[in-house]
């Protein structure tokens, strides 16, 4: 493509809202990926651009700034924005890597690793990243480095990958399973010794549960309900909720039948 403005590349509007933009960037990667045109010697070229056209436009900040050049340098404004932005700042921090996998299980072909390479060649590499609860999996671009915003690291892939692993994990939280939650739950003594089903409002989630109290359960003993506690975060588990069963003792309950205190469940 010799167009070297987003919007043109993308064939949207200057006012398009970010689905107008995601919407009609999947409708050009499809109709562009090298996989459907294979007879194309452009094809790489093609999605290279029209990558980076929407890695920019669906970034607010990016967008942002590049409307500013684009209203200042008109049809230079591409030039402008490329001497601050590399092809490892345009593509931090977007999505284009599901919009590629969403494609590839849809319509069974290459995905983003596969693509990435085949357009940018020994440029771009990928990594993974992978621990105990936790699993990162990025890529960079060894070629470009702006070394304005390395600070004093060397110029080399290593030392910006590094950098790359710091800014993700200062910026994003790390997974972190829910807190378990406990209540207490009150039942009669025949219900303690049957077992049976209990209905059990859960007031955090606003839900109603049927628990199962197993038969001859003990006063004091607590029956566990797994992920019913609080949300994980980062893709964690949920936490468990433990309910503590307390029976009702005969003398108990008629002490307060006398005294007209209600019973509360």
């Amino acid at each position: 493509m010799d167009k070297k403005d987003y919007y043109e590349i993308l064939g949207v509007s200057k006012d398009a809202d970010l689905k107008e933009i995601k919407d009609a960037y999947r409708n050009l990667a499809f109709r562009y990926h090298p996989d459907r045109c294979q007879d194309a010697t452009d094809a790489v070229e093609k999605m290279k651009a029209i990558n980076e056209a929407y890695a920019v436009l669906s970034n607010p900040d990016k967008r942002k700034e590049y409307d500013a050049l684009r209203g200042r340098f008109g049809s230079s404004a591409h030039d402008h924005f490329r001497r601050q932005y590399t092809e490892q700042d345009i593509f931090k921090n977007s999505d284009i890597q599901r919009v590629f996998e969403e494609m590839a299980n849809a319509f069974g072909i290459r995905g983003f690793e596969e693509i990435f390479k085949q357009a940018y060649g020994r440029n771009y590499q990928h990594f993974e990243f992978s621990r105990p609860g936790i699993y990162f999996k990025g890529f960079f671009f060894s070629g470009w480095i702006s070394p304005w915003k390395l600070g004093g690291l060397s110029h080399s892939p290593l030392s910006h990958l590094l950098k790359l692993f710091s800014d993700r994990f200062t910026a994003m939280p790390l997974p972190k399973k829910g807190k378990d939650l406990t209540d207490t739950i009150t039942i009669q003594p025949w219900h303690a010794k049957q077992g049976g089903p209990y209905a059990y409002y859960h007031r955090k989630k606003g839900k109603k549960l049927v628990v199962q109290i197993p038969p001859g359960i003990k006063d004091g003993q607590k029956i566990r309900l797994a992920g019913m506690g609080e949300e994980g975060s980062g893709g964690a588990a949920a936490g468990d909720l433990y309910l503590k069963v307390t029976i009702k003792r005969p003398l108990l309950q008629g002490l307060k039948g006398l005294l007209g205190l209600g019973q509360k469940n």
